[in-house]
């Protein structure tokens, strides 16, 4: 299919050929007729992939900040790295869809095939849309009307905020697309309403609908609201403008009455003047796009809406509210589309957006009977360079992106697939590396007899899935950390390796560090106690590791790297388990925990995980105490050692083992040979992660079995 992407790097906008997604669990998947491109939010966007990367700098002080603490810690050249395939990730363009389901995904009895439905899907031929983030469309409206919905209701959250009564007055700042649809829902409202704007026919325009016009460019538009309501001023102010000064935030505070309500929509410099909303006591709110649940992954993602007794308006409500508002003639959309574009002229639209003076550009889609899209795009055909060693990796995140692509290409890896979600990521590390297929079924991937090794790099929840999946194929399999997020997955994994004889190698790159590999060439097999600290830094509890059933906490997630990283030091087997945690009560999905382990042979180790340490303190620290010998990593760049005879220190740049790790495995597909990590030691490091939190539950030291 066709989708329309923003390249960020060099400014490009381009008309994509990508797989269409599959149709997920909670979703729909939407043959598109028609999408609105959103003139305001989208031109900004292809502006900044433009702008020069100083100029990308200066529009974003606050990610120049984390660059720079990033510097700090991992150095110079690791930094540039991860911020230039940061500018190379594409951008699917786009939020305002139409069209029909043609597929209906698991646990959805919403909608059904064949019904219209206005969605926020990209541009995009089809498109799989979380079923809380579709609406269906009422007859008699049209595809071109329908495709208003999801800006709307932008403008319809924002009065929603303000929360206007019957006769108040509200000015309506900046009119375009947003701000005419706005004005139209206020006037719906029964609200008197002045909207502002320095364009002379969207003035034009909004005054046919009851709207009072005003061109703050010709005059004092502070002194003219204060004519238009006796003095008293405005009871509300909506602000839908973007720009960067300070003048619109002081005109509408200067503009509103007494206890007056200004809601911001648009962007605009936000320098607040004390004295402006002291003396009359203003209230201010920014408004979150379209609606309650929006970037709530539990609503949006998971289809788990809020009970209506207790939030009246959600995003998908918001949605429905103005497709009835058109259906009802009660605003007018009609007259806003400027221009109708076929998807394969879309440079009509985005060539000069910059200087467009559109107020809607909506892109028109062939109709197609074919109903079945296709999943796999094959690129250029790229010649594989060996007969075995075939690689299909699923999952393009930035794991995939900006560490194990550039080390798999670097050592000649045979990659043959990359399967993604959306298709837009895959294909462009198809491109970039010269990968024959890009896919959205990953499934294409397990039943391709070439392949030899699947690499799977998803949401840890898919994991133990795709593993089953890939061995029953007899693939090979390279999973990232966890393997699995419980005991009954395991069981699963172990049955299906023990019945097909292939090989499960989970990535715990930390044991193919040198650092690691010196301290073990160090200490050998002698008695040792181990502390490995983690400071794994803050992520915020709405992300998606957290959540015990997505990515098992990051205990299970990630802290499995140490309890390995300790199994391979010491050479053993963790015997026994014992967590604690910060806080009165922890819960399972803890951050801030030190694990104690019992080793079989006798050895100790401590894990020390927390994420409330400071950023500019070293991310990792591992440290060995062993017959009167020390040893110190430290963020897998300094290794020093003390009483260590012939060893002083080591120093690179940061290895955490993730080159020698791939290169290991990709020579091992090739040419055959014993696994890199034993499964049994997999399989222990995956239960001593389970019995950590079983032992928080117990508050006792739980036995690994």
């Amino acid at each position: 299919m066709k989708q329309i992407i923003q390249d960020i790097k060099n400014g490009a906008t381009i008309l994509e050929e990508v797989p269409a997604p599959i149709v997920r669990r909670g979703s729909i998947l939407i043959q598109t007729t028609r999408s609105l491109v959103s003139l305001g939010t989208e031109r900004m966007l292809v502006e900044f992939g433009k702008s020069s990367l100083i100029q990308k700098a200066r529009q974003q002080p606050d990610k120049v900040k984390q660059v720079l603490d990033k510097i700090k810690t991992e150095g110079l050249m690791p930094t540039l790295e991860a911020v230039f395939n940061k500018l190379g990730e594409p951008l699917p363009l786009g939020y305002c869809n139409v069209g029909r389901v043609i597929a209906v995904g698991e646990g959805v009895s919403e909608f059904k095939v064949g019904d219209r439905v206005a969605s926020n899907g990209h541009h995009a031929e089809y498109v799989c849309v979380p079923k809380n983030l579709a609406a269906h469309i009422p007859e008699g409206v049209i595809d071109e009307e329908a495709a208003f919905t999801v800006i709307g209701s932008i403008g319809l959250q924002g009065i929603r905020l303000l929360n206007p009564t019957l006769g108040e007055t509200v000015v309506v700042v900046g009119l375009g697309l947003i701000g005419l649809l706005t004005a139209q829902l206020l006037r719906a409202n029964g609200c008197t309403v002045i909207g502002t704007d320095i364009d002379e026919a969207k003035l034009s325009l909004a005054k046919q609908w009851g709207i009072i016009p005003f061109n703050p460019s010709k005059g004092d538009v502070v002194k003219f609201v204060h004519e238009q309501t006796g003095g008293v001023g405005a009871d509300g102010v909506i602000i839908t403008a973007s720009a960067k000064n300070n003048q619109i935030i002081a005109q509408s505070a200067q503009m509103s009455r007494k206890r007056g309500r200004i809601i911001l929509v648009g962007v605009i410099g936000l320098d607040i003047s004390r004295a402006d909303f002291y003396e009359k006591e203003l209230s201010f709110q920014v408004s979150c796009s379209y609606g309650p649940g929006r970037y709530d992954e539990d609503y949006e993602q998971k289809g788990n809406d809020y009970p209506l007794p207790y939030v009246r308006w959600t995003e998908k409500r918001n949605f429905e509210t103005v497709l009835q508002a058109i259906h009802t003639a009660q605003i007018n959309v009609k007259e806003l589309i400027t221009e109708v574009v076929k998807l394969k002229d879309y440079l009509q639209i985005y060539g000069e957006i910059g200087q467009s003076k559109a107020i809607a550009s909506i892109i028109e889609y062939d109709a197609k009977s074919n109903q079945s899209p296709e999943h796999n795009v094959r690129l250029q055909q790229y010649k594989l360079t060996a007969s075995k060693g075939i690689i299909g990796i699923i999952g393009a995140g930035n794991f995939t992106k900006m560490t194990m692509m550039p080390i798999l290409k670097e050592c000649g890896a045979s990659v043959k697939y990359i399967a993604s979600n959306g298709g837009v990521t895959g294909t462009s590390l198809a491109h970039k590396y010269k990968i024959t297929n890009s896919t959205t079924d990953y499934r294409q991937i397990i039943n391709d007899p070439e392949v030899d090794l699947v690499m799977i790099t998803t949401r840890h929840n898919l994991h133990a899935m795709m593993v089953v999946e890939a061995l029953n194929a007899g693939k090979n399999v390279f999973v990232e950390k966890p393997l699995a997020l419980n005991t009954a997955e395991l069981d699963l994994i172990i049955q299906a390796q023990q019945s097909t004889g292939k090989n499960v190698m989970v990535g715990f790159n930390r044991r193919f560090s040198p650092h690691i590999r010196k301290m073990k060439s160090i200490v050998g097999n002698s008695s040792m106690n181990v502390i490995a600290t983690m400071n794994a830094g803050m992520i915020p509890a709405n992300v998606w590791v957290h959540d015990m059933m997505v990515g098992g906490g990051r205990i299970i997630g990630e802290a499995c790297h140490y309890i390995d990283l300790i199994i391979f030091l010491t050479g053993s087997k963790v015997k026994s388990v014992c967590m604690n945690a910060l806080g009165h009560h922890p819960e399972e999905n803890t951050d801030n925990a030190s694990i104690l382990l019992k080793m079989e042979n006798g050895c100790s180790g401590v894990i020390n995980y927390f994420a409330n340490g400071s950023k500019a303190y070293s991310k990792e620290r591992v440290e060995v105490y062993s017959q009167e010998r020390t040893l110190i990593m430290n963020n897998f760049r300094k290794t020093e050692g003390y009483d260590t005879k012939g060893f002083s220190s080591l120093k690179t740049k940061i290895d955490k083992g993730h080159k020698q790790q791939f290169q290991s495995l990709n020579q091992a597909i090739v040419t055959g040979g014993m696994p890199l990590i034993p499964f049994d030691e997999i399989i222990n490091t995956t239960k001593a992660s389970f019995a950590a939190i079983e032992s928080l539950k117990q508050g006792a030291w739980v036995e690994v079995e």
